[in-house]
C-alpha cells in the first residue's frame, strides 16, 4: 500500500502510517529499529531496495531523506515536505517513508525525522553515496548508534578514508569494512591451522581500493608486520600472501565466487568466497550495533600486535 502526501508535516505522516496499518489489517508495530538513508534520487531506489531486503532479517522502519535541489528563488525560500509511505507488501517486512524536502527544510532534516524515530529503538544511519566529514556531528547522525558509510562511493576513496580516521567516534562503520568479513574470517581460520608466525605479508587488489587499504592496516596491527600493497587487475581484492618460515599462507581470488586456500604442506582446497549484494552487508551491520573496535583499529591503523 503506498500513499503519497504533499506539503506535509511529521505529524500527518505519523497519522498515515497507522491508517495504513489498520487498513491492511497490520496495527501492532513490530519493528525492531529505525533505519535513516540519505541519499539523492539517482541512487534512491537501489537504496530503499537493499533496505528493504535487510529488513526481512530486522523489521525497521526506514526513512529515506531526499534533499531536493532547487532553482529558483521562489523554491529556496519556499519550505515544503512531500512524503511516499509504503506499508506492507510495498515496504518488506515493516515501513518504509520517503522524504523529499524544499528550501529551509533540507538544512534541517533531523527536524522532520525525529518525530518519525520508533520509540525505545536504535536508530541506523545510511549514506549510501555522499557523507559528512564528521559523521557523528552531523544532526542525523548524532541521532543513531549506528552510522553506515560506503568508500566505495567516492572517486578518491583513499583521501576520504583518511578523513574517517580522523573523525572516527565509535558507531562508525563502513561497508568497504564489511565486505571484508569473509576474507579475514578465512586468514583467521587458515592462520589458526598453520599456527606459525608471520613475518610478512602482501594484499593484492585494484588500484586504490579501500577493502584493500583497510584489509592491509587489519593486518599490519594485528600481524606486527609491513604489509605490501600489490596492484592487480582486480575486481575489488584478489589475493592475500602471507609469508612464514614453512612458506606462503595464501588466499587467492582473481576472480569469481570461489579462492583458493593455499597452506604450507598441504593440499590446495577451494572455498567460497563471494562479492555481496549491498543488501546482505547492511543486515550484516545491523546485526550489531555497538562501536566496531576492530574497524577502527584498520582505520587507524593501529591496536595490539597480535595473532589474528
Amino acid at each position: 500500500m503506498k500513499i503519497d502526501l504533499t506539503d506535509t508535516t511529521a505529524s500527518k505522516i505519523n497519522k498515515a502510517l497507522v491508517e495504513g496499518r489498520r487498513a491492511i489489517g497490520t496495527p501492532a508495530v513490530g519493528m525492531v529499529l529505525t533505519m535513516i538513508i540519505v541519499t539523492d534520487e539517482e541512487n534512491a531506489y537501489d537504496s530503499i531496495k537493499a533496505a528493504e531486503d535487510a529488513s526481512r532479517e530486522h523489521p525497521s522502519r526506514t526513512l529515506v531523506v531526499i534533499k531536493r535541489h532547487v532553482r529558483t528563488l521562489r523554491d529556496r525560500t519556499h519550505s515544503r515536505l512531500d512524503a511516499e509511505i509504503r506499508v506492507g507488501s510495498e515496504a518488506g517486512t515493516g515501513e518504509t517513508v520517503v522524504l523529499r524536502t524544499y528550501g529551509d527544510v533540507s538544512d534541517h532534516a533531523d527536524s522532520v525525522v525525529l518525530p518519525l524515530l520508533l520509540p525505545d529503538a536504535p536508530v541506523v544511519v545510511w549514506w549510501p553515496v555522499e557523507a559528512p566529514e564528521n559523521l557523528a556531528e552531523d544532526p542525523l547522525g548524532a541521532l543513531a548508534q549506528r552510522r553506515i558509510t560506503d568508500l566505495y562511493a567516492f572517486d578518491r576513496p583513499l583521501e576520504v578514508l583518511e578523513q574517517r580516521a580522523r573523525h572516527y567516534a565509535p558507531g562508525d562503520t563502513d561497508l568497504a569494512w564489511t565486505r571484508l568479513t569473509l576474507w579475514r574470517s578465512m586468514l583467521a581460520a587458515a592462520l589458526d591451522q598453520a599456527r606459525v608466525k608471520v613475518t610478512s605479508a602482501a594484499v593484492e587488489a585494484e588500484a586504490d581500493n579501500p577493502s584493500a587499504e583497510l584489509l592491509a592496516r587489519w593486518l599490519e596491527a594485528r600481524l606486527g608486520v609491513r604489509v605490501d600493497r600489490v596492484g592487480s587487475a582486480g575486481p575489488f581484492v584478489t589475493a592475500v600472501r602471507l609469508g612464514t618460515a614453512d612458506g606462503e599462507i595464501v588466499v587467492d581470488r582473481p576472480a569469481g565466487p570461489l579462492a583458493t586456500l593455499t597452506l604450507p604442506g598441504q593440499p590446495s582446497r577451494t572455498l567460497a568466497l563471494k562479492v555481496r549484494p549491498t543488501s546482505e552487508l547492511i543486515a550484516e551491520e545491523l546485526r550489531r550495533l555497538d562501536a566496531d573496535e576492530m574497524y577502527a583499529i584498520a582505520l587507524r591503523g593501529d591496536g595490539i600486535k597480535e595473532t589474528v
